[in-house]
């Protein structure tokens, strides 16, 4: 899953956000998840603590598909929301807890974590900054499921704007979604399966289906024969 790439994100995002530390979950469901890295132990026991009470900024923002944003653990309203989580997470040193979900249009996974050890807001910048992060997060996943290799599969979010490849992934799912009259899962895994079998970007097939240059058809039906 690029898990070298996945380290250079949180790195960077560390340093460019200025937070204390960040970590990458990938989430199949609010409960099953697996931790692909944290920067230190910090932010390893905020994964850990999330996992074992099955609440916590993770939980809701891989829930509802958008950040959740706190500035101040210790504020009541935290610890009426995650009355197991909170104290927790204060206990390892986390004052302020940044969560980004990582999604590819309508697809979901995982999440990022960013956090301080001093309360605070993020900035307008650091915002954005963390949300650019979150997205060249789920492209470095979205490349692992694809089976990039591991050498290049940072290339493809070095090159262009992951926030546009983000919306036109987005878009061309929900196209090839109503071609194929089936899920956004499905129609997602169709996307990806196209681009790995020609070696191409996922963004470039993305481009295609928007431009209606590229149609996706769906699979005959079994001839009977085959099935004697």
């Amino acid at each position: 899953m690029g898990d070298d790439l996945v380290a250079q994100v949180c790195a960077a995002a560390v340093a460019v956000v200025h937070v204390d530390g960040a970590a990458v979950s990938m989430m199949v469901s609010p409960t099953v998840r697996d931790a692909l890295h944290a920067t230190d132990r910090v932010s390893g026991e905020l994964e850990e603590w999330q996992l074992a009470f099955g609440e916590g900024p993770c939980v809701d923002a891989f829930a509802g598909g958008g950040p959740v944003l706190v500035a101040d653990l210790s504020s009541d309203g935290c610890s009426a929301r995650w009355p197991a989580f909170t104290p927790a997470a204060l206990g390892s040193g986390a004052r302020a807890v940044f969560t980004l979900p990582l999604q590819v249009g309508a697809i979901r996974l995982g999440v990022l974590d960013l956090y301080r050890t001093r309360p605070g807001r993020l900035i307008p910048q650091e915002l954005a900054d963390a949300l650019g992060f979150a997205d060249t997060a789920a492209l470095v996943l979205v490349d692992g499921a694809a089976g990039t290799d591991r050498a290049t599969a940072g290339l493809g979010w070095q090159r262009d704007d992951p926030a546009t490849h983000q919306a036109e992934v987005h878009q061309a799912t929900g196209m090839v979604l109503a071609q194929l009259g089936t899920s956004a899962e499905s129609a997602f895994a169709r996307l990806r399966a196209h681009a790995y079998a020609r070696d191409r970007q996922l963004c470039e097939v993305a481009h295609e289906v928007v431009d209606r240059r590229l149609r996706f058809e769906p699979d005959p039906p079994p001839d009977d024969h085959d099935q004697e």
